[in-house]
């Protein structure tokens, strides 16, 4: 576990462009088990986690160590879940989002917000609002034809895929290309000149962008969260990523709300978006000497570069849920691993392009995605496979596959000296010399 773990975490930092002799100050620890899955999520949480510490570490010029507890990495990984207002439970998601079988496969929809279960409905042509609606007219159809009028509508929904399906597929092809995270500076700008508290214009929905502004917020930042008045946030997202925040809504189409906003931005010194790529271009959102982190779902090339997207449709896309699932029905991570991972490593991201802007200035930009993510989780992360641990032995009872002892140590045996013989078929004697 520890050079997975470690391994994991050596890579992120790296992505990070930080000093390799940093990691040596992440330790873990906690219980162990959490998190369980066929592909590595605690792994993946772990070193998340671990890049997020260890920049804030480096950034606030502290020598200690950087502690990463299981237990605590697989409860904040989960945190909406564990969330209570009053007692009361949160509602994660909608009855309309979730599995449904189509004609010839799967598909997963996303009606959390009340603008995406309108457009289904509109693309389902149903007018009641009910699971058993849309179960049949979903049923009646094509996955990737229903994921294409969906999208067309303005809804969220996107047909399963295998693995092999979609690295085959174009935006596969082109995800595979990048690496987790990419970092750029844009110009020769002198940094925001700062006094008091960093601050963080926060214009991201649902969990990766809020958990890493919410990150920030840990670390001191004074955080301002902007919505549209019309579309809020939705209350139990906003009570579990919105803490140590602050909250505002403006409606940028307006102009007296377009100026306050110029002027927020022009005050702040860093920006983190979490709308889909180009949505937000018209207002012009690049100031020099601003730190910039762009955080999206299918990343802002290939053609799905402009769709929406959420953690629980993009394990749909990249094979994810067909790795984790079975022949009856696909399956889940143990949490929206990719929206948790995703939002701590941005943090990472804004803290470590702090660092450098201060020592070297120019205008940073880092893009993060979702789909990136998921990469890096289901190819680049180590996950367990028996077939490392067996080997195969000749011997009296023919050809055995076996494993491997776990037992090992520099100088110790490779292995057993001798296969099985037959049963009972050995002198009663003992060896000698």
């Amino acid at each position: 576990m520890v050079n997975t773990v470690r391994t994991g975490t050596e890579l992120l930092w790296s992505a990070l462009g930080g000093d390799p002799a940093l990691v040596d100050r992440v330790s873990y620890g906690g219980p162990s088990g959490l998190l369980p899955a066929r592909l590595p999520v605690m792994d993946l949480a772990r070193a998340t986690v671990a890049v997020a510490g260890l920049a804030a570490v480096e950034r606030a010029g502290l020598r200690g160590p950087v502690r990463v507890d299981d237990g605590a990495v697989a409860t904040a990984f989960v945190s909406e879940r564990h969330l209570r207002v009053d007692g009361r439970a949160p509602v994660n998601f909608a009855p309309l989002s979730g599995f449904f079988r189509a004609a010839d496969g799967w598909i997963r929809t996303h009606a959390n917000y009340p603008h995406h279960r309108a457009a289904l409905l509109r693309a389902l042509e149903v007018r009641e609002e009910s699971p058993e609606a849309v179960r049949s007219a979903i049923g009646r159809r094509g996955a990737e034809e229903l994921e294409t009028a969906v999208y067309a509508a303005g809804g969220l929904a996107v047909a399963l895929r295998t693995p092999e399906e979609w690295a085959a597929s174009e935006q596969g092809r082109e995800v595979a290309k990048r690496p987790p995270l990419t970092r750029e500076r844009l110009d020769d700008a002198a940094p925001r000149r700062r006094s008091g508290p960093l601050r963080v214009l926060d214009l991201t929905r649902v969990i990766a962008g809020p958990v890493a502004t919410r990150t920030l917020a840990l670390l001191g930042a004074d955080v301002l969260r902007i919505d549209p008045p019309e579309n809020p946030e939705l209350p139990d997202q906003h009570a579990d990523t919105d803490i140590g925040k602050r909250t505002a809504a403006l409606d940028l189409d307006r102009s007296a709300d377009r100026r306050t906003f110029d002027e927020l931005l022009d005050a702040a010194d860093v920006l983190v978006t979490g709308y889909r790529p180009g949505a937000l271009d018209r207002f012009g959102l690049h100031r020099p000497g601003l730190v910039i982190a762009r955080l999206s779902a299918w990343g802002d090339y290939g053609p799905w570069g402009e769709r929406r997207g959420f953690d629980s449709l993009v394990q749909v896309a990249t094979g994810i849920a067909a790795t984790e699932g079975s022949e009856e029905k696909p399956g889940v991570l143990p949490a929206q691993a990719l929206d948790h991972g995703s939002g701590y490593l941005l943090a990472a991201a804004v803290l470590r392009s702090l660092t450098e802007q201060d020592r070297d200035g120019g205008t940073r930009l880092v893009r993060l995605a979702l789909a990136q993510t998921a990469h890096w989780l289901t190819h680049t992360l180590p996950r367990y496979e028996p077939e490392r641990y067996l080997t195969e032995t000749d011997g009296p009872l023919g050809r055995l596959r076996h494993a491997l002892s776990p037992v090992s140590y520099e100088g110790g045996p490779a292995g057993w000296s001798r296969p099985p013989g037959r049963q009972g078929g050995d002198d009663p004697a003992w060896l000698t010399a």
